[in-house]
């Protein structure tokens, strides 16, 4: 069979290329054409000398020849653009035609068959036409107004790109868009029938009518678009970025996904749409579930009768809001994973496992040490009711907490008192019972901690009697400064984020108050700051900028005047552009304080927004040498980190530009370094980042050490780790004879087993979609503090660590059945994908385990059910889902 048709082909082309070879054997380009007809199959020389007639007689003055010829053509085209694997082959028969065909274009008379080969005109420019010449769309505008889709995907796509160029053209010159906006609905809503939301979406944005896709999507595809329209928010910029969240929010509503659409509200910070979730949704326990997502977000939300009508469903909802069950779930949790056993400090530390020389240096300053082994107690023990050190002794014979309260020393007792708090934490009731007795003391010290310890039990639990503000109150105006500062930061605890306008009336006439000490003035700045955390609150602000103006040249350089402006920053966490305003008056501040004041309000208003041009800013203000060390370099090295947190991308930019400024850098920027590593990668242990700070961590200058083994803690603050745990306890052994170091090493290996790994003090939730500003303004108070170690930390004002505790979320998920009680199901759980933009239906966790509810989740875990007998009322499995009965599941048998 085979010989047979190659005779053929060899007879049919046999006959053009004798008639060349006659005709002009000196044209060599004549000679390659030949070459090539002889390489064409019969098919395809059929097609090709098809094709040449068609466009000869596409110019016949014959109307009706024309028309047939322009017909044929496009049927051709059409038929073999369906497939795009390469270049179809009509088009690449017509490429040489191109040219005659444009010029005979311009010579025809205005008719349909104009606009018929305009049409073909067009899918031809997709392969000739020269770089932004347009031509594509130029014909596209002037054919006819065709179905476009069925010229196939390639030539849509290039057809959508071309509008892009021509869109910005038109606007700059102010000309009209009307024509080009016809075809952008006819090219999204072509896109969108075939999967392609992606695209639409980008079209849209290129030509600024996003409007237009609320009305193209569908049940089937909206979901895709939304997770596009979310994930590509964050590279836009402002004022591009919300918008484009709003239409999510628009279409998550009218498909009535209300968990999905609250989510976005939450992220645009925008109460009203919050509103209209709960108001457009009539379902109970939906709102049981928005409730849940607005606790872990630690908001103060008052509903109304509009949200839910029936009082008593609203006092549940609101309880649920008021974070009320918290405790109850973390002790669930902890009682599945058999880990209710308290432990000591000793069980931390692992000394057995060292060398013999750490119990030599034991008998050194053993005040330091039993305060290290204070904070180890209360971060391990965190949540759990139960110690032994300060609970246990005083069940058997009755007081006995107060032997290990009175092995501290001075400032010491204060700490040790408000550890009580940390280990009742979340449980109001049990954490006030037992701090009760500290407030008839005659140490002073004892009080200010116990004022302390309510607030950390109080700390993102909201109640109705406001014990915190009834109890903490009276302690205000007392004259000890350490029982003011202890009310002050407890009331900051107790209410950070709920703009309680009562403490605000109590707390600001204290920075006024021209007898108040330093330290009292700087932490009433800081709980005003986080009291209103984010509000642009302009009375605060300005209460805080006259404390600021007030101070005395000398106060200027204390370590604790620089609380002042992150008070100031954190009324403006994450508001951008808000802060201009506060940040022109600090420019009239004494040049003490100017700068640091510059560097800490900008770092705080873009924590989390991930805008390159600030990150950059700040990369400016590190690469600046100083003779003498200046103080504004650390917060601009921490304002590198809080802006860069917000997505993983920025996130390895930043941690390779902080290698850079670590070896470039001066002693100053060095110290700041590890810390704002610490914040970047906190609960997510990064082993490059590990290693970096384990290097660190061994640095000639103490500041920098110190620096990097609170940053070790902090990475893997609540994940037991066990490559860090082993790090910290070598340390424990290098720094045996170092006090102040060894403090370092014990307070990070509290935090490594905070909560007994159960804990967290990521700021980001919902699978790193939202960011709550409290958790967010703990830690960056926190490392403010770490900055100047010596005189905070390693001073009297080590409780400045307790403000992890804004931060400490249980890193669960817990399902609960339709009345709240705790439900055992079957879930997955491994290392969450990115699946947007990918075509399908592509898995989004991978390696993944199955296991029974309540889970923990590490960083980067995402959970989905492993049944189909329960629906979650939440798309994202994290801290507590109400699970409802699936209708149509049927048992197997």
């Amino acid at each position: 069979m085979d010989p047979e048709p190659n005779n053929n082909t060899a007879s049919g082309s046999g006959n053009p290329k004798d008639e060349s070879a006659l005709k002009a054997p000196s044209k060599d380009p004549k000679k390659k054409d030949d070459k090539k007809d002889e390489d064409l199959s019969e098919e395809d020389l059929a097609l090709k000398q098809q094709l040449e007639l068609y466009v000869e007689r596409a110019q016949d003055a014959d109307q009706g020849l024309q028309k047939v010829a322009l017909e044929s053509m496009r049927q051709e085209i059409r038929t073999s653009t369906s497939s795009m694997t390469s270049v179809p082959k009509p088009l690449k028969f017509l490429r040489p035609h191109y040219g005659t065909l444009k010029s005979y274009y311009e010579t025809m008379p205005d008719s349909d068959l104009k606009k018929l080969l305009a049409d073909i005109l067009s899918v031809l420019a997709l392969t000739m036409s020269a770089e932004g010449d347009r031509e594509s769309l130029k014909y596209r505008l002037l054919g006819s107004e065709g179905d476009i889709g069925s010229w196939g995907h390639e030539y849509v796509r290039n057809l959508a790109g071309e509008i892009a160029q021509e869109y910005s053209k038109r606007v700059n010159e102010e000309s009209t868009v009307d024509d080009l906006i016809e075809l952008v609905e006819q090219i999204v809503a072509f896109h969108m029938k075939h999967n392609a939301e992606p695209e639409a979406v980008d079209l849209l944005m290129e030509v600024e009518f996003l409007d237009l896709l609320v009305k193209h999507v569908d049940k089937a595809n909206y979901k895709r678009t939304c997770l596009y329209l979310t994930s590509s928010a964050r590279y836009l910029p402002g004022p591009d970025d919300m918008s484009v969240l709003d239409i999510a929010y628009t279409i998550y509503k009218q498909f009535e996904e209300y968990p999905s659409a609250l989510q976005i509200a939450l992220y645009l910070d925008n109460m009203q749409h919050v509103k209209q979730v709960f108001t457009s949704c009539p379902d109970l326990l939906r709102k049981k579930q928005f409730c849940y997502i607005l606790a872990r977000q630690g908001l103060s939300f008052e509903l109304d009768e509009e949200m839910c009508a029936d009082d008593e469903d609203r006092e549940a909802l609101q309880e649920i809001i008021n974070n009320t069950k918290l405790s109850e779930g973390y002790l669930t949790l902890a009682r599945d994973i058999e880990v209710m056993e308290p432990k000591s400090p000793e069980d931390i530390y692992k000394a057995h496992l060292l060398d013999g020389r750490t119990s030599a240096g034991a008998s050194v300053d053993s005040a330091r040490q039993n305060l290290s082994a204070t904070f180890v107690n209360a971060f391990v023990n965190a949540g759990f009711g139960q110690d032994k050190l300060m609970t246990v002794a005083s069940e058997a014979s009755g007081g006995g907490s107060s032997n290990w309260l009175f092995k501290n020393k001075d400032h010491g007792k204060a700490s040790a008192a408000a550890s009580l708090g940390m280990i009742d934490l979340w449980d109001v009731d049990t954490g006030l019972a037992q701090l009760d007795k500290y407030f008839h003391s005659n140490d002073n010290h004892v009080i200010a901690g116990a004022l302390l310890g309510v607030g950390i039990v109080n700390c993102g639990i909201k109640n109705d009697c406001d014990p915190a503000l009834a109890l903490l109150a009276d302690y205000l105006d007392k004259e000890d400064s350490s029982i003011r500062i202890g009310a002050i930061t407890g009331l900051g605890f107790a209410y950070a984020g709920t703009q309680n306008e009562q403490i605000r009336d109590k707390l600001t006439p204290i920075l006024g108050d021209p007898k108040a000490p330093l330290d009292v003035i700087a932490f009433t700045a800081i709980a005003l700051g986080l009291v209103y955390v984010g509000s642009c609150n302009e009375e605060v602000a300005q209460a805080i900028i006259f404390a600021l103006m007030d101070r005395s040249e000398s106060d200027l350089g204390e370590p604790l005047t620089r609380l002042l402006p992150l008070g100031l920053g954190l009324l403006y966490l994450g508001k951008q552009d808000s802060v201009e305003a506060t940040a022109e008056v600090s420019k009239t501040f004494n040049e003490k304080i100017r700068k640091y004041c510059d560097m800490t309000l900008l770092s705080c208003a873009y924590a989390g927004t991930g805008n390159v041009l600030k990150v950059q800013h700040f990369l400016g203000q590190c690469a600046q040498h100083f003779e003498k060390g200046e103080t504004f370099q650390g917060p601009a090295v921490l304002g590198i980190a809080m802006v860069a947190m917000a997505e993983e991308l920025g996130l390895d930019m930043a941690i390779r530009s902080l290698e850079h400024l670590l070896q470039y850098g001066e002693q100053n920027i060095r110290k700041a370094v590890p810390l704002a590593l610490g914040l970047l990668c906190i609960s997510n242990p990064k082993v490059h980042v590990m290693d970096t700070l384990s290097r660190l961590s061994h640095d000639a200058d103490t500041e920098v050490a110190m620096s990097a083994v609170i940053s070790l803690g902090l990475i893997g603050a609540g994940t037991n780790n066990a490559r860090i745990a082993g790090m910290l306890r070598n340390l424990s052994s290098y720094y045996y004879k170092e006090a102040s170091l060894l403090f370092c090493v014990r307070i990070a290996q509290g935090f490594v087993h905070m909560g007994k790994g159960l804990l967290t003090l990521a700021p980001y939730h919902s699978e790193r979609f939202l960011l709550s500003p409290t958790a967010l303004a703990g830690l960056v108070v926190l490392l403010h503090a770490c900055l100047d170690m010596k005189t905070i930390i390693l001073g009297k004002y080590h409780y400045v660590l307790y403000f992890v505790v804004l931060a400490m979320q249980p890193r669960m998920l817990l399902t609960v059945d339709e009345n709240l009680k705790p439900l055992s199901v079957p879930v997955r759980v491994g290392q969450a994908v990115d699946v947007v933009g990918q075509a399908g239906r592509p898995k989004t966790i991978t390696g993944f385990q199955t296991h029974s509810t309540p889970v923990l989740l590490a960083a980067g875990d995402r959970a989905e059910l492993a049944t189909e007998k329960y629906i979650p009322l939440s798309p994202i499995l994290e801290g507590f889902v109400i699970l409802k009965e699936n209708p149509d599941y049927r048992e197997e048998a």
